[in-house]
């Protein structure tokens, strides 16, 4: 997989505020914020940065985080998972493969055969209908 290199200014052109923060400074929005949290339609989650297929509906659930969780991403080579030793814990981060860009968190905690919860930041993401891609 081609990595996207951008330089700063580059970033902030093509990212709204929010989106930077998020995604190049490793923000987090606020909890029940984020446009994706409630979203239930059919379709693909892709990174708002580059435009890499990272998680698909079928893999989405409501976990009362207040952040969009998923059980898995489309391909575990899609995301790389980065041991994260700030504010106080350890977590494990979740970034773009593609752009490296920060999407959110993953958790020992999730449903399905794998029980990971991915919580990611609706601002590092974009949405895809499968209704719209026919």
């Amino acid at each position: 997989m081609e990595k996207l290199d951008l330089s700063e200014a580059e970033w902030r052109a093509r990212l709204s505020p929010e989106q930077y923060h998020v995604l190049r400074e490793a923000g987090t929005e606020r909890a029940f914020t984020g446009k994706y949290n409630s979203n239930k339609a059919d379709g693909v989650y892709y990174c708002a940065g580059c435009g890499a297929e990272l998680f698909d509906a079928e893999e989405k659930y409501d976990s009362g985080s207040g952040w969009p969780s998923f059980t898995a991403p489309v391909d575990i080579d899609a995301v790389e998972e980065i041991r994260d030793a700030s504010h106080g814990m350890i977590r494990t981060e979740v970034r773009c493969a593609t752009c490296e860009g920060h999407l959110g968190h993953v958790f020992p905690d999730g449903p399905g055969v794998n029980g990971l919860r991915y919580c990611m930041n609706s601002a590092s993401l974009d949405f895809k209908s499968r209704d719209d891609a026919e």
